[in-house]
């Protein structure tokens, strides 16, 4: 509780890379350690008013890239180069290895901050306004404002010392914005420097917030998301182009089993009350004309009746005597 840690070292590895990117063994390590702090602390006093902002070392063997980047190339690079040749053989000389140093514009629309967000060049900035006797809250408003106009999500400005000239030092802050630190995927830059007064150093902290950044291994999580979601979409409509495919074959499985609709039984008529035969009238119907001239009457009709042979009359063969 109430320690200060820094935000770049804070969040190293999680949205931000390593600004020395070499492997050493362990008795090489420390020698290389101590060539990259002197590179950087000689770079930063030999060109002071160069408005630097950071300085990344690369290693592979006996080689080695030194990439500054500056909001004033030309105060590096010189006069057809020679500034920058002065710098390669002071860095050769001390390493002893092959050195190739590399200068980029932080004004080129390529570079990811500009000049105006950037805390190293802010913290520059109001320390030389401190040196040059402006008063400390000015130069802090100034620099809040100017990095606000330019698109930062907030800045934080701090001084600490004997601000004004006062007898016993002092911290005064201003701030503008949100300025989340203990966010890991927020991207806040993180910046220092040091005015050399009459009245002893005052030191200058700026904290400023660009938003946020999905850290790499959610992006590949996202990404594997995404393609599996794609394959999916892209294998059913494979399966609806075919008749009778497997998206059919799943539709039936998936949809619901529609709800049995009630209908109501049929109203059968209620049955007649039983009256016995007896009761029952015979209704009874007179003949058609029509049936009555077709039926001939029973006196009309002839009946024939069979003549059977008498009993007493002998038969005679047919062969003869017999």
């Amino acid at each position: 509780m109430g320690q200060k840690i820094h935000p770049y070292g804070f969040r190293l590895g999680v949205i931000y890379p390593w600004k020395s990117n070499w492997y050493a063994s362990r008795r090489d390590y420390i020698e290389a350690l101590h060539e990259d702090v002197w590179i950087r602390k000689h770079i930063r006093s030999r060109l002071s008013r160069a408005g630097i902002s950071s300085i990344d070392i690369e290693r592979k063997g006996d080689q080695i890239w030194v990439y500054i980047r500056t909001a004033r190339p030309g105060i590096v690079i010189g006069r057809k180069g020679a500034e920058v040749d002065r710098l390669r053989k002071d860095v050769e000389r001390y390493t002893k290895k092959r050195v190739d140093v590399k200068v980029e514009d932080m004004n080129q629309a390529s570079s990811e901050v500009r000049p105006d967000t950037d805390a190293a060049l802010l913290a520059q900035g109001v320390a030389e306004q401190l040196a040059g006797r402006v008063a400390f809250r000015r130069a802090m408003r100034r620099a809040v404002q100017t990095a606000m106009r330019a698109g930062a999500l907030g800045v934080r400005v701090a001084c600490a010392g004997r601000l004004g000239g006062t007898d016993m030092g002092r911290k005064e802050w201003y701030r503008e914005g949100r300025v989340p630190l203990h966010t890991l995927r927020a991207k806040v830059d993180f910046g220092t420097a040091a005015a050399k007064t009459t009245f002893g150093a005052i030191g200058v902290k700026v904290w400023v917030y660009h938003g946020d950044e999905v850290p790499h291994r959610e992006q590949e999580t996202e990404r594997a998301l995404a393609r599996a979601h794609a394959r999916a979409e892209k294998g059913e409509r494979g399966a609806a182009t075919k008749p009778g495919g497997a998206r059919a074959s799943v539709a039936t499985k998936t949809e619901p089993a529609a709800a049995p609709v009630e209908t109501a039984a049929p109203v059968e008529p209620a049955p007649e009350a039983a009256v016995p035969e007896a009761v029952k009238p015979t209704a009874t119907k007179a003949p058609s004309k029509r049936k009555a001239a077709a039926t001939p009457k029973a006196a009309e009709i002839p009946v024939e009746t069979p003549v059977e042979p008498a009993a007493d009359t002998p038969t005679e063969p047919e062969g003869g005597d017999a």
